[in-house]
């Protein structure tokens, strides 16, 4: 936009937990505007995640959260063109970001994992993403490695 920001919308907390994040979350997963079934879908995974951790004494809604944080990217790269040659180059990216693109890491590799149902699916990925593997910690990982491959180019930044 040229003239100003835009307004920042406020999302509703969830009914479950009380967490705007989780609200954002689901925002993500649904599709057609279905919220419903997507909140559905969440909680079952939650669920899921309760009965699997029930051993360990950490709840479903930290699973969540350390795997969320486990997802986030610290660092992207960013194509620039100087002379004539294009320039990936490393940037640092602000904090609303790295928690869309980790939930949206997170999403994109449960709906690709194999398994019965989004809700297994998810839940899954999830317990993964909680202990620093799965396919969302992955590629968080190698957008770190392809970031500090090009560090030498970090002065064009911008």
């Amino acid at each position: 936009m040229r003239k100003r920001k835009p307004k920042v919308r406020v999302i509703a907390p969830d009914p479950r937990y009380g967490d705007a994040m989780v609200t954002q979350f689901v925002n993500m997963l649904m599709f057609s505007g279905k919220k419903s079934t997507s909140f559905r879908i969440f909680y079952d995974a939650m669920d899921i995640i309760k009965e699997k951790v029930a051993s360990e004494e950490i709840d479903e809604f930290e699973v969540w959260k350390r795997a969320l944080n486990n997802a986030m990217p610290q660092v992207e790269v960013r194509s620039k063109r100087i002379g004539g040659a294009t320039f990936q180059i490393p940037t640092e990216i602000r904090a609303k970001r790295k928690m869309s693109i980790g939930m949206k890491w997170l999403i994109k590799f449960a709906r690709q994992r194999s398994g019965k149902g989004m809700a297994e699916k998810l839940s899954s990925e999830l317990l993964a993403a909680s202990r620093n593997e799965g396919l969302a910690v992955k590629r968080k990982e190698d957008t770190h490695k392809m970031a500090e491959s090009n560090r030498a180019f970090a002065h064009y930044g911008r």
